[in-house]
Parts: structure tokens; sequence; C-alpha cells
């Protein structure tokens, strides 16, 4: 009988063995799934075709169209590298981000370029180009309400510095994403609770960011270039507390396209050294929009006057039939009449033209102030004589300064959405101005009426009401 019984053990063992492989090889296929190539597209390919297709987000940092203009640091990035081997680049915005992986492998893209940090995880399913970042993972959230008038100090003991402190409160954060696996460790090192809400790949960090600022969220998780970006879009938001170390981010591959990621991490090792990679790193992520030496400006003005300016403000407003005050509202409002200031895209100037538009009114970096303010009157009263379909003046003008600061496109859009939803798109007021608010959130972005992507709505919004406001104040004192 012993015998008999000892005969089973091992043979029970053997089984009890299996079923435990069995069981932890079906646990390992779940925890790995990860998709392969089912196209061998490569750069000889790409080349023979002659187009490079990027898939993007719609964000500051990976794609985006602002005043006519595309931009993006991954963008102009990539598009450096298309010009290096010869073929056009093509954008392709990716609605859903849970979708990139298999839209890069099924070959409806060549790179991935969406501010994507290097994971182990990713990394099962795709290659990587060398870093062209390093940053960290930083909370964001809200400063406290009349942050406007509180000193550094007090703003200060309301912000959450601590990780530790995040116990048992909410933070809202992309399923798929880096963050929220960081989030996840940090469970583990303060050893309790915090509420993650995943949010599926159709909810931006952008988008998350300014619901954190208008208070619809408390908190969020993104990159601090990302935050960075996004704090001039909205003042109120706080990205001061770190909580990971420094991590890559790169363009995502096909493993299927190992000539194509050899070639770009050659090219990208000796662009990263430039002057060109700098001054595109600089535009996006180190510009410090402060008036260059302002106070020149400030002390030239003499009682009765708005600037210095106010003789070739009325020169220029006359020559165009134009409201010399308004003209001076949107200077005053752009540059505070620094006529040396840069801006945000290598805006220049008092009058913060764009690279690309500058030169077709005559104005260059380097331009007198009059050539300055007669090019910015050209380039108003252009947009202003565009509107000619909107009979009220007031309604016309506010429709002009939000083409100075978006561009015509994305009025168009919003104009398109008001239209859809009821409102009159005639009239800027509680109409076409709701509808640019909404261009930040993809349920309208994303709407096939538009045409020219996401914006950061709000700043137009503000930039119309403030200058408007302004003038209207100007109107009543200055005659």
């Amino acid at each position: 009988m012993l015998r008999k019984f000892s005969f089973y053990i091992p043979a029970l063992w053997c089984f009890l063995l299996l079923v435990t492989l069995t069981n932890c090889s079906s646990d390992t296929e779940k925890v790995e799934v990860f998709e392969h190539p089912s196209v061998d597209i490569d750069l000889p390919e790409i080349i023979k075709r002659g187009k490079l297709t990027v898939l993007a987000e719609n964000s500051s940092t990976s794609f985006f169209i602002y005043r006519g203009r595309k931009m993006g640091f991954e963008y102009e990035i990539l598009k450096e590298f298309a010009r290096e081997i010869g073929v056009t680049l093509e954008v392709k915005i990716v609605s859903n981000l849970d979708n990139l992986t298999e839209m890069l492998n099924n070959g409806e893209g060549d790179i991935i370029a969406c501010n994507y940090t290097v994971t182990r995880e990713r990394n099962k399913s795709i290659d990587f180009s060398i870093p062209f970042l390093r940053t960290p993972q930083v909370l964001i959230q809200r400063k406290p309400e009349g942050w406007e008038k509180m000193s550094a100090t007090q703003i200060e003991n309301f912000m959450l510095r601590d990780p530790s402190k995040l116990a048992k409160r909410e933070v809202h954060v992309w399923k798929n994403s880096s963050y929220f696996q960081r989030l996840s460790s940090l469970q583990d090192e303060i050893g309790d609770t915090i509420f993650i809400k995943e949010e599926d790949g159709l909810l931006s960090s952008e988008e998350m960011i300014e619901m954190v600022s208008e208070g619809l969220i408390d908190y969020t998780v993104t990159e601090e270039n990302i935050a960075r970006v996004n704090q001039r879009f909205f003042d109120n938001i706080d990205c001061k507390t770190a909580l990971s170390v420094k991590q890559k981010i790169a363009f995502g591959l096909r493993k299927s396209s190992p000539l194509l990621n050899a070639r770009l991490d050659k090219w990208l090792s000796q662009f990263m050294v430039k002057k060109t990679f700098k001054h595109i790193k600089e535009k996006y992520f180190d510009f410090k929009n402060m008036p260059v030496n302002a106070s020149d400006f400030v002390a030239a003005v003499k009682d009765g006057q708005l600037s210095a300016f106010d003789a070739i403000f009325k020169r220029a407003a006359l020559k165009y039939n134009f409201d010399w005050r308004l003209l001076a509202a949107i200077a005053y409002h752009e540059s505070k009449f620094n006529p040396y200031v840069r801006g945000f895209g290598g805006a220049y100037g008092m009058m913060q033209f764009m690279p690309h538009v500058g030169p077709k009114f005559g104005v260059y970096p380097g331009s007198s102030p009059e050539v300055q303010i007669m090019g910015g009157m050209k380039k108003i009263s252009k947009d202003f004589n565009s509107w000619s379909e909107i009979p009220d003046v007031s309604q016309r003008q506010k429709f002009t300064l939000a083409t100075y600061n978006a561009g015509r496109g994305h009025i168009e859009d919003a104009q398109r959405l008001a239209k859809k939803h009821g409102l009159n798109p005639l009239v800027w007021d509680e109409n076409v101005e709701k509808m640019m608010l909404n261009l930040s959130k993809g349920q309208y972005y994303r709407d096939p009426v538009v045409k020219n992507g996401a914006l950061r709505g709000t700043r137009t919004y503000n930039y119309v009401r403030t200058i408007y406001a302004r003038f209207e104040e100007w109107k009543s004192v200055y005659k």
C-alpha cells in the first residue's frame, strides 16, 4: 500500500506543477500581450512613395495650427528629418490615443509623435528612437481662488507639495499612459490608496489640464514640458510638484522598420547638437514673454497720450479708415508697445507678427516702430474687410480681433459649429465666441465640420474681450 501511494506522489506533483505552469503561462500572456507589425514598411518603401506619415495628437507639443501656421515641437523636428531623407511630411491626427500602436503596426503611420514616454510595456509592441527630451512627470493642480492678490508664500501654503498627500484624492489620467503606471507605483510607495480615475484616449492630457483650470477636476498628471506650455494658456494652474525622475521622450516606430529607426537615430544624434534644434526647443519650452527695456517706452509717454507712438497709430488708422484707439489697444495687448519683444512661435515686434506673415506686410524683426505699426494696420484692415458679410461694425471688429489672434481657419470652424448648434454664425458675442471656447474639447474639435483641429479657445475668447473692453475705455478718455 505504501509503495502504491509513493508511486502516485510524483505523478500528483507533476500534475499540479503542470497546472501551475499552465496558469502562470496564461496570466503572463494576458499581461504581455503585444501587437506585431502586420506590414513590412521600412525606409526604402517610404522613400519610394515620397511620403513620411506621422501619427500625432492635436496638442501644443505634438502638432497644432496657430495663426494659420502648422506648428508643434515634434512636428518641426520631423519636418527637418523628412527634408533630410527627401520626402514630404504628412500628419495624421489620432483622435483616440488608445489606437496609436495599432495604427502604427498596421501601416497607417510610420512614426508616433505624441510626446511619448519610453516604457518597458510599450517596448513590447514598438521600438523607440533615441530620446530627444527628458522630463519628469508633474502634478497639475489649481491655484486657490483669488490667487492673483496673494503673495507667493500664501499661494504656496495651499499647494500640495508632498506626493504622499495624494492619498485618498482623485487624480484623472489616461489609462494607457505612463502617468497611470507612475500613480500605481506611487500607491505602493506611500502605502495608501490614490483614487486613480482612468480616462480613455479620447480625452487628451491638455483637455484634462483645462478641466483642472476650470475646476471640473482637482488633479491630473502630465510631463513637465506639456505643463509649462499650457501655463501660458491657463495661468491658474500649478505644475511644480514632481512625481517622478526625468523620463525619456522619444518617437515610436514599428519593429519592422529597423532601417528607418537607425537612420532617424543617426540623424537625431547629429541634429540635437545644432542651433536649429536649440531654436525649436527654446521656441516651445524656454520662451519667456518678457518685454525688453519696457521702461524706455513708458518713460516717453506724456500726459494725455496712450503711448510714445500715438502719432503713428493715428496716421496708420486714418489711412485705412480705422479707429486708432482699437489699433493701439491691440498693440498694447500684444507687446505693451515694445517694438523689440519676442513671443510664442517666433512672433516678433509691437504687433507680434508670425515669421511667415510679417514679410507679407513688409515687417521684419528689425523693422522700425512705424513700419511695424503700419504693417499691423494693413493686416488688421485686410482681416476687417474680409468679414464684409457681418453687418454690425462692433461684431465685425470682434471677428477681426479673433482672426488676428487665432487665424481665419479657426474662426470659420467656430462659425460652422455655431450654425450646427443653433447659434448665429454672424454674431460674435454669446454665439461664435461660445464655440471658440469649445474648440479645445474633443467632442467639438473632432466634429467633421471642424477643418483646423483643436484650439485653446479660452485664449482667443479672453483676447477679444480684454482688448475690446480696453478699446471702449480708451474711447471715453482719448479723442
